[in-house]
């Protein structure tokens, strides 16, 4: 007797998610809403690839030296590494690099896209997840660091998260680079070390000032029982480190007077501590910044995968890396920029009940009630009649004979209208219009008969001419009892 194969088993692979219509519909939603600011200032909008060759992405992970790890990486057929794009910005300087004959500097532009992580996935963490980049190429001054922040805080408030509720935090690597040149840690040779002190520092919002010691110092071991191997500094430059991000230390160089430059630019446009604040804290994990650093961090509470409350912190930064295009061409091209990363700040947004709020309509559904070509050339149309009359609409397509079935999908899909027709409906030249939430409501909450009576009617029979008026009017009906329960 013959074996039966086995089933292949339906699995999702870890730190990927499928996304609903829900998701994609907020997603979209709040995407528009931070391309209008973007278009606002000037930006416009470029396209690249999400896979780029692995020498031309660099090394320039933050938790990884090595360029091909921590990424998801081919051959191709030429036996070259291609790698998933980890960022936006890397594809954004190769993209300058190959049209800087034809791109007119300084070369404005935002990219929204998918970037790839190959890291050990866990809550909130995911490999896959959506950035929205907006870059100015060719502006080495520092005015064009501070329209960044202030284009970011014109974002957030956008979006509907208003001040107070977030901050826009500014530092400069010129002054953490000073830091690390004197405590020994300046020159090529100690790059590497360099990194995993800008590294600890950077998880300051996430382990606190006791964990970046932890990991400046021997390393960290998490709760999962994973060791991080840290810094291995001595006692006096952790001190020295952590006087820097705390604020109390003291120094004098060009990073300085860049954000004393930015403070005034700040002020001059009106844009208090209260929406932009300078921080010596920030540093960004990226290797490739060389000057002005920045983060949105997002101040409110929520509670976390374990429970606990806590700030919800940062959703988006980016900084000056005037590097990165230099790689290509030999040529110094100063640039600067942030990424929001968006699945982060759409969650944010739900906490705040400020997306997803928007109704979209289920479609009104064209029942089928005979199965003759001609009678389907008839429930067609009138769907197609409600398409060109702007109503979302659809004729069931699965098996007809079951009406009740159909009525049972319109349930499940929550659709508000249903439309009837039969052969005695057809002779009659008659449409009967079935108002599904109002007969819903009506089901659950009328329990005697003058009630109903008085009640807005769940189904009419109208002329076939007047289909369109009358599932006008019941939509427009089901409109205002959802934004009378929204008021409420």
């Amino acid at each position: 007797m013959a074996k039966k194969p086995n089933k292949l088993k339906a699995r999702l692979p870890r730190g990927f998610v499928d996304r609903s219509a829900e998701d994609i519909r907020a997603t979209d939603e709040m995407l528009a809403k931070i391309r209008a600011v973007y278009e606002r200032y000037g930006f416009d909008p470029v396209e690249t690839p999400a896979f780029e060759y692995t020498d031309c992405l660099g090394k320039f992970l933050p938790d990884t030296d090595r360029p091909n790890a921590g990424v998801f990486s081919v051959q191709d057929e030429d036996e070259q590494w291609m790698s998933l794009r980890y960022d936006l910005t890397a594809p954004l300087a190769r993209h300058v690099s190959e049209n800087i004959n034809e791109i007119q500097l300084p070369y404005r532009t935002y990219r929204a896209g998918w970037v790839f992580r190959n890291e050990k996935p866990g809550p909130g963490r995911f490999r896959q997840f959506m950035q929205f980049d907006a870059d100015t190429v060719g502006a080495p001054g520092v005015q064009a660091d501070a329209e960044m922040c202030m284009m970011m805080s014109d974002t957030m408030e956008a979006l509907g998260i208003a001040r107070g509720q977030y901050v826009i935090r500014v530092n400069n690597r010129k002054v953490l680079d000073g830091v690390l040149e004197s405590i020994g840690l300046g020159g090529e040779e100690h790059e590497e070390r360099r990194l995993t002190v800008l590294r600890a520092i950077d998880k300051l919002d996430k382990f606190g000032i006791e964990g970046v010691r932890l990991l400046l110092g021997d390393g960290r071991k998490d709760e999962s029982g994973d060791f991080t191997k840290g810094a291995e500094l001595d006692p006096a430059a952790i001190d020295s480190i952590v006087a820097f991000v705390s604020g109390t230390g003291t120094l004098e160089n060009d990073g300085i007077t860049e954000l004393n430059t930015m403070a005034e630019i700040f002020s001059a446009c009106g844009y208090g501590e209260d929406r932009i604040k300078i921080d010596p804290s920030v540093v960004r994990g990226l290797e490739y910044y060389t000057g002005t650093v920045f983060e949105a961090e997002l101040l409110f509470d929520v509670t976390n995968e374990k429970g606990e409350v806590v700030q919800f912190g940062s959703v988006g930064g980016g900084g000056r890396y005037d590097g990165l295009v230099k790689r290509f061409t030999g040529r110094d091209v100063p640039a600067t920029g942030f990424s929001i990363g968006v699945s982060r700040l759409m969650t944010a947004l739900k906490n705040l009940g400020k997306l997803g709020t928007s109704d979209v309509v289920a479609p009104v559904l064209v029942t089928v009630m005979d199965g003759d070509v001609a009678a389907l050339g008839r429930y067609q149309k009138m769907v197609q009649d409600l398409r060109e009359a702007g109503i979302r609409a659809e004729m069931y397509q699965g098996n007809w004979k079951k009406f009740g079935n159909q009525l049972k999908y319109a349930d499940r899909r929550n659709c508000p209208i249903a439309i009837i027709q039969g052969s005695d409906e057809r002779e009659a030249g008659e449409i009967q219009v079935k108002d599904l939430i109002e007969g819903k409501r009506l089901s659950e909450e009328i329990t005697d008969n003058i009630t109903w009576r008085e009640s807005r009617p769940a189904q009419v029979t109208v002329k076939e001419t007047e289909l369109l008026a009358t599932v006008r009017g019941i939509l427009g009906g089901q409109a205002e009892d959802r934004q009378r329960q929204n008021e409420g």
